[in-house]
């Protein structure tokens, strides 16, 4: 847009034109009046040109940000924290390297800004080596927390430090540690026994007596079991995890596959001289689910109630809907319950409140952890809830189908 002419421009305009017309009165050409006349614009053209220009550079041109101010929008749009550091000093900071370290290590000496012992051997190592690897900082921020610093010189006498939040990745691997440990475990102890058995039965003596070699078959026969069953265990985790972004999407009628489950496991050991009461309200809609991943949760959490519910007592099984679209599936059994204590670690891997009696009773601790996993790729909700001597309820929420 184009701004405005000035009094002053218009006045000289208006001179020219008076100074031509004068020169008609007075007797001159209109030829030379006409010369007068262009040849006055263009000087009045001339002399405005660069006001003209000077200001449409000023109405186009938008005011800039100072450096620093720029620098530090730069920094605080970086979400790990981030310091710039000039001979040793830190003269700049994001608002992430704030949080983590305080509001006060602007103009600190960056060694205490970062309160580490390996801070200082580290920036005076990176100076002399590049690429820069980075050093693992335990203890910075929460006790949990694992920090990887890297430095970087800017080459106009700056150094940028970058600390990258490696919790999240120290605690998978931790946890993937912890779970080759504890299958290992699980797979040696069985295993062992069956070696034992084995090279018993191999002696003369003992694979002579009919009655004691029938006996360490059976237990033989036991301890196989028990690590196939681990090991399906494993590989049904492994597939549930592999398939958790993928929300199932088919129907299905929970109230007959309940029916399905309880069939067989009164069937099994210990289902016989049990009562289950079922409990299902009328015209509950279908769940969105895997038929064949919700068949295993049922057979997992009625298991449980029959193995650690007390001898005679009775598994009340009940479905209803919550809401619009959710429908609670709840467990009950009548136990000895768990101390609160155990309540929130139930659905980790390998994890038991009693581990003799869980192995005994051919537990393979990995039975709750495959439920979790199952209603989490069903987008659904898990609940424990427990009392000491009176019994558990688990209650599951699932949606219903489109």
């Amino acid at each position: 847009m184009q701004p405005a002419p000035s009094p002053w421009t218009i006045a000289a305009a208006i001179v020219v034109l008076i100074i031509a017309v004068a020169g008609l009165v007075l007797g001159a050409t209109w030829e030379a009046a006409l010369i007068f006349l262009i040849g006055g614009w263009g000087a009045v053209l001339l002399a405005i040109f660069p006001l003209l220009s000077h200001a449409d550079t000023d109405a186009v041109t938008a005011p800039q940000p100072s450096n620093a101010a720029a620098l530090q929008d730069y920094l605080d749009a970086l979400f790990d924290p981030v310091l710039l550091v000039s001979e040793s000093r830190v003269v700049a900071a994001n608002g992430a390297a704030k949080l983590l370290l305080g509001n006060h290590i602007i103009d600190e000496d960056v060694r205490t800004a970062i309160r580490h012992p390996a801070v200082a051997e580290h920036l005076a190592s990176a100076e002399r080596e590049r690429p820069d690897r980075g050093i693992e900082l335990v203890g910075l921020g929460t006790r949990d927390q694992r920090w990887l610093m890297r430095v970087a010189e800017t080459g106009q006498g700056l150094m940028l430090v970058h600390l990258i939040d490696r919790s999240m990745a120290h605690a998978a691997e931790r946890m993937r540690v912890d779970f080759v440990a504890n299958a290992s475990h699980e797979l040696r102890t069985p295993l062992a026994a069956i070696l034992g058995f084995i090279e018993t039965l191999g002696d003369d003596d003992a694979g002579g007596d009919a009655e004691t070699r029938n006996r360490f078959l059976g237990v033989m026969m036991n301890e196989a079991r028990r690590m196939q069953g681990l090991v399906d265990d494993l590989i049904s985790l492994s597939r549930i995890e592999a398939d958790k972004h993928r929300a199932p999407d088919d129907a299905v009628d929970l109230a007959g596959l309940i029916g399905e489950v309880n069939r067989v496991v009164k069937q099994g050991p210990g289902g016989k001289d049990r009562e289950l009461i079922v409990t299902i309200e009328p015209d509950v809609a279908a769940v969105a689910g895997d038929k064949g991943q919700l068949s295993q949760l049922l057979h997992n959490i009625v298991g449980n109630a029959i193995k650690y519910g007390r001898a005679g007592s009775p598994i009340r099984i009940s479905m209803a809907r919550s809401g619009a679209n959710m429908i609670r599936l709840a467990v009950q059994d009548e136990g000895d319950g768990i101390e609160p204590a155990h309540l929130p670690r139930l659905t980790e891997r390998f994890y038991r409140v009693d581990s003799g009696r869980s192995r005994a009773m051919g537990g393979t601790g990995l039975g709750l952890s495959i439920v979790k996993h199952i209603v989490e790729r069903h987008r659904g909700r898990l609940d424990i809830t427990s009392i000491p001597g009176t019994g558990t309820t688990v209650s599951i929420m699932l949606p219903t189908a489109p």
